[in-house]
């Protein structure tokens, strides 16, 4: 639970997308365009509704014509290439004509309880224009370009659960689709790919009608769709205890249900081998010019190498071969490495995994109440065993306590300033849960008290760090163990492993605060989702002369 670790974290088996993906090929999930008007300068409305089995959902997308000069990822943005909202149900013409009228907007407009999410999206113009020009000139883009960049849009936002009078979570949280963590944002960005795909293939038939031609399967397969997700994302994990305790839980019991296997078959081993050489692969498409991916990567691409060396002499029989490859890669391999193995590992037990999506939801209420007649002692016993490193920690001393978080007037989104450069000690938020719970047992420690109760009642201050530390007494990884407002905190390593449990890749930090990210890339289209590997996309395929 250290953030070095959490943030070396990758995309699994268990990650959103794929989770969403696989209920809509078994369930046999149909999605059709039900509307495309766009004009030739790029402009209109296109639907696009994916029916389940009892309900459908559509994505109502607005194409504006952008100046390039007001095109911008940076959340105090006004005006965007593209606009969407998911629809609950089947919108009629006055319902689009709402929707018309205040999407666009964004938090400027107003949504309702029929609107599910809430997104928009900025073209990336060294790649849109380059795609756009080749098909209308009836050739294919270069695959270098596609590979490159990886997306032709990238979202700015996906706001669900209730923001801007958008549907609350739970209005729908008894839906069986709705039932894993952030189905309905999944669900968006996925028809956003659809729908991005139809635009650039429509705006170059407008260019060349009589010589455009369509995207290749292949190459249409490559492109995902982009992400830039800044600091407003990072204090969720520190917010909800409850779900990164199930994340991490589901994560390390399909792990060691792996590891505890006595023996294993021949055909594993050639698929783990397989798994590894892709994951070279995407490796080495992996682009960043940030310092600090630049290393992750170097460090990826070292491990991966010296894991598929190991692989050639490994022995993967008996006795818990798994188990004695993992023991191999804490010492061999750095977090980059490790991360990956896990995940490719989980590639190989779908059987062992699949069932632990259940169990990463959570219901934050029923935690939400205080035993206020848990003992002092037992208060203090918590507070050693899971905030121990924060016990040892000198918060007196400046770099301790350098960053400070708050929250913007302007857009009510989560920032990071220095406590001693700016005024904002009355607007702090509380998430330095390590200077909290030494703060907590320094106090328990002089009170005469001897029950929770009986202290909150002169103390009631404490009050979120003795219900967070009754949390984590019976939730072993609700906590990340570090510090938070320290001077050594970058807020990516939480992007990083909040964004992989979504089932991101090719993380791009611009700084240690925002990074682009791509989503449903190499994954499969509506079209192709009951093929045989429909579920085998986080990893780009082998070239044909190397399978």
């Amino acid at each position: 639970m250290r953030l070095d670790r959490l943030g070396s974290a990758h995309a699994t088996r268990l990650s959103f997308m794929r989770q969403l993906l696989r209920r809509m090929r078994d369930e046999a999930w149909e999605v059709t365009r039900a509307k495309l008007d766009i004009d030739a300068q790029g402009v209109g409305t296109a639907l696009y509704s994916a029916v389940g089995p009892d309900r459908a959902y559509t994505l109502v997308a607005f194409a504006h014509d952008l100046p390039d000069d007001q095109r911008s990822d940076r959340v105090i943005a006004t005006a965007w290439d593209a606009t969407f909202t998911l629809y609950d149900g089947v919108p009629g013409e006055s319902e689009i004509a709402r929707l018309r009228a205040n999407v666009p907007h964004q938090e400027a407009g107003r949504v309702s309880g029929r609107e599910l999410t809430l997104s928009r999206a900025n073209k990336s113009m060294r790649l849109w224009d380059h795609v756009v020009g080749a098909l209308a000139s009836g050739r294919q883009p270069e695959p270098e370009r596609v590979d490159a960049v990886g997306y032709l849009m990238r979202t700015t936002a996906v706001y669900g659960s209730g923001k801007f009078g958008a549907a609350d979570h739970a209005a729908v949280a008894h839906r069986p689709e709705c039932a894993a963590p952030f189905q309905l944002e999944m669900l968006t960005v996925y028809l956003i790919r659809c729908f991005v795909m139809d635009l650039v293939e429509h705006m170059a038939r407008a260019r060349a009608p009589d010589k455009a031609v369509p995207l290749d399967p292949a190459l249409r397969r490559r492109l995902g769709i982009g992400n830039s997700t800044g600091l407003g994302m990072a204090p969720f994990l520190i917010n909800h205890p409850d779900l990164l305790n199930a994340w991490i839980g589901a994560r390390e019991g399909a792990l060691a249900r792996i590891r505890s296997l006595n023996d294993t078959v021949p055909s594993k081993r050639v698929e783990l081998t397989r798994l590894v050489a892709r994951a070279i692969q995407n490796a080495q498409n992996w682009q960043s010019g940030h310092a600090v991916q630049k290393a992750k990567l170097a460090d990826l691409r070292d491990d991966l190498i010296r894991l598929s060396q190991h692989l050639r002499k490994a022995d993967l029989q008996n006795n818990r071969p798994w188990n004695r490859l993992w023991l191999w890669s804490e010492s061999a391999l750095t977090n980059e490495g490790q991360e990956q193995l896990l995940a490719l590992m989980l590639e190989l037990y779908p059987e062992l995994v699949h069932d632990l999506c259940a169990f990463m939801a959570a219901n934050e209420s029923t935690t939400f109440a205080i035993d206020g007649a848990m003992s002092r002692a037992k208060l203090l016993d918590i507070l050693r065993e899971t905030y121990g490193w924060a016990l040892t920690t000198d918060w007196t001393a400046p770099e301790a306590q350098e960053k400070i978080w708050y929250v913007s007037e302007a857009k009510q989104e989560p920032r990071l300033g220095l406590r001693n450069d700016e005024d904002l000690i009355d607007y702090e938020q509380p998430l330095g849960i390590g200077q909290a719970a030494a703060q907590l047992f320094e106090a328990l420690t002089e009170s005469a008290h001897e029950t929770a109760a009986g202290f909150l009642l002169t103390h009631p201050e404490h009050r979120h760090m003795i219900r967070r530390a009754q949390r984590a007494a019976h939730m072993p990884y609700a906590e990340i163990h570090d510090n938070t407002l320290g001077h050594t905190l970058r807020p990516m390593d939480m992007l990083r492993l909040k964004l992989s449990f979504f089932g991101a890749t090719h993380f791009d930090p611009r700084s240690d605060r925002w990074v682009r990210i791509t989503m449903f890339r190499d994954a499969p289209f509506p079209e192709d989702l009951q093929s045989e590997a429909a579920d085998d996309w986080t990893l780009p395929p082998l070239p044909i002369a190397a399978q």
